[in-house]
């Protein structure tokens, strides 16, 4: 497959896949639940920080984090007590536990308090070509406050080479057009053109297979290297391309013998 051909046939996945019916089964069904801005961002925010692994699970637990801030995550954040902070403590998803989900709250609150909000945190250079150095201050401010060093582990940083896959998925969300809604658009101060896809065994796996990667790791390097390819094929809007990795790879099985 040429790359015009494969442009075509990669546009034609991710429109098949960018469909209201795409949220029954993905995390981003949560924050969809709600109408602030704010409520939005934030569930979104907290989803998208544990999602890994199985998504009927991450998705339960997604739904329980929301009950926890009492479905109102911006109102909880800005007023809770104490004692509704504690009661965040049983929380548990994989290795994210209730001592990280009361930290990520308290800082929330700092982010909202004292940096303008999610959206002005993750847009410190607005015009940045790239999201990388965006998402690494984002990452300095979240943990301004006094923390556990493991909780680090749960905000990736690409200039130390992560791929940042929850966080570039998370950005996704906010700043792409909401018109398929699917992903909000919510996000003024960034452009999809800014960008990255969300690389991760599914994504890098039929990356690889369509001949667009050719790095072995998902790491940040790898994450640029499809960067490249995939704004040749829509430098406004290269993450659309995300519904058709995910796509080919979750639901279809894609693999090197449908080429042949």
């Amino acid at each position: 497959m040429d790359l015009k051909d494969l442009k075509v046939f990669l546009d034609y996945k991710a429109n098949a896949y960018e469909k209201i019916q795409f949220l029954e089964q993905d995390p981003i069904s949560i924050p969809h639940k709600f109408n602030k801005k704010e409520d939005i961002e934030i569930s979104a925010f907290l989803v998208a920080t544990i999602s890994w692994g199985n998504r009927v699970s991450i998705i339960k637990s997604g739904e329980r984090m929301i009950q926890l801030l009492e479905n109102d995550p911006y109102n909880f954040i800005i007023s809770h007590s104490d004692k509704e902070l504690n009661q965040l403590s049983s929380f548990v998803h994989r290795t994210f536990n209730g001592k990280d989900f009361v930290f990520f709250i308290k800082a929330l609150k700092h982010i909202y308090t004292n940096h303008g909000g999610l959206e002005y945190a993750f847009s410190n250079k607005p015009e940045a070509k790239r999201m990388s150095e965006n998402i690494s201050y984002f990452k300095k401010i979240f943990f301004e406050l006094p923390h556990n060093k493991r909780t680090q582990k749960h905000i990736s940083d690409p200039l130390k080479g992560s791929a940042a896959k929850r966080l570039n998925m998370y950005l996704r969300w906010m700043v792409r057009s909401s018109q398929s809604n699917v992903d909000f658009g919510i996000w003024k101060r960034l452009s999809p053109s800014q960008l990255s896809c969300p690389l991760d065994v599914h994504s890098g796996k039929i990356a690889r297979c369509l001949g667009l990667l050719k790095r072995k790791q998902n790491d940040q390097n790898a994450v640029s290297e499809l960067d490249i390819k995939l704004r040749d094929f829509d430098p406004i809007d290269p993450v659309k391309y995300d519904f058709a990795l995910f796509g080919l790879g979750v639901y279809e099985k894609f693999s090197h013998t449908h080429l042949k």
